[in-house]
């Protein structure tokens, strides 16, 4: 766990924050969900517990057109956006991750377009 670089993650996550940002652009809520792949075959079902326990919800996503691989989805609702908000849900979600043997692996939004 102590080899994990949280400063390059947290400078990739500014950089994507930011393209984002100058590119499409950002809503200013959205739901955001953070990727997390197991090291091997693990049992999803204790990261799921300890991340609920935070505040995310979590689903196990076995088959996906995108990913060979199962992967567990942690999602934070209707956070303020910003690099720096994005970063404190990743940072959180990747400690427990990594705690339980699981690699982060990036973060998506999902915003309410229905309230546009």
């Amino acid at each position: 766990m102590s080899d994990h670089d949280y400063t390059a993650q947290r400078a990739e996550t500014r950089a994507e924050y930011a393209e984002l940002r100058d590119g499409p652009g950002l809503p200013e809520f959205a739901d955001v969900d953070y990727f997390l792949i197991p090291d091997t075959k693990k049992d999803w079902a204790p990261l799921a517990d300890a991340l609920a326990k935070e505040g995310y919800d979590c689903e196990w996503v076995e088959d996906d057109e995108e990913s060979d691989e199962p992967y567990l989805v942690a999602t934070l609702y209707e956070q303020i956006i910003s690099a720096d908000g994005i970063w404190l849900g990743e940072e959180v979600a990747t400690r427990i991750a990594l705690e339980h043997g699981f690699q982060p692996d990036g973060w998506g939004l999902l915003g309410d377009e229905d309230d546009e």
